[in-house]
């Protein structure tokens, strides 16, 4: 069985006085190890897909399994906690708290689920050294480059230790040059971290660097 099975997933948003599909019984299956691209016009529903998959919304229809969780069955707080030991999300956006430090930044989610700081802090600090930025864990988001505020939001997707790695857009907000950097560093994580990895991107160039690639119309996943 895949390390991500997703079937027959329906979501529809309602918007004003209207009913707006956006999936339609869509199907995917990526296995252990994989590095899936994810492309399509804007609005046909990259983000939607990714936050179903992250349970950071519920479907309309259909089912999706990671590993052995079935998401779709598991409760609210069955899926929060799946969603924070098993899953790390980076956005377009890098969403770091402007006034916590890089290393603050990246120990966060490890805080949250209470582990100690003589825990968290060397671990964070490795991360942001392995993404490049050893010498910056004191700064805070406002005196890094945009390029580097995305590394130290790799990092602390990172940090908890995921089997699943989720990218929407990543390198959205980034010139070509640097989010070309940024793509080669997840590439790097994904494979030093033993990730099973889907990006969402509208960057054909870097979609095919990918092991797969998966265009979105319709509703539903097409080979690329």
């Amino acid at each position: 069985m895949p390390f991500l099975d997703v079937r027959a997933l329906y979501k529809t948003y309602t918007v004003g006085d209207r009913q707006l599909p956006v999936l339609r019984g869509l199907d995917l299956a990526v296995e252990k190890g994989e590095m899936v691209a994810i492309v399509g016009a804007s609005g046909v529903g990259k983000s939607t897909l990714l936050q179903l998959v992250g349970g950071l919304d519920r479907t309309d229809g259909g089912t999706i399994r990671i590993g052995d969780t079935d998401m779709t069955q598991a409760d609210d707080d069955a899926r929060v906690t799946f969603r924070n030991r098993q899953v790390g999300f980076v956005f377009q956006f890098h969403h770091l708290l402007p006034e916590f430090t890089a290393v603050e930044n990246v120990a966060m989610p490890l805080r949250i689920a209470r582990v100690t700081p003589q825990v968290a802090q060397p671990r964070a600090e490795a991360l942001l050294e392995e993404v490049g930025l050893g010498e910056r864990v004191s700064h805070h988001p406002g005196m890094l480059s945009g390029g580097e505020q995305q590394r130290v939001a790799v990092a602390r997707a990172l940090v908890m230790k995921p089997a699943l790695l989720l990218a929407d857009e990543p390198t959205g907000d980034l010139d070509e040059q640097t989010g070309e950097e940024l793509h080669a560093l997840v590439r790097r994580m994904h494979t030093a971290h033993g990730l099973t990895s889907l990006i969402a991107t509208h960057n054909m160039r870097l979609a095919r660097s990918c092991d797969r690639l998966l265009q979105l119309e319709d509703g539903r996943l097409h080979p690329g």
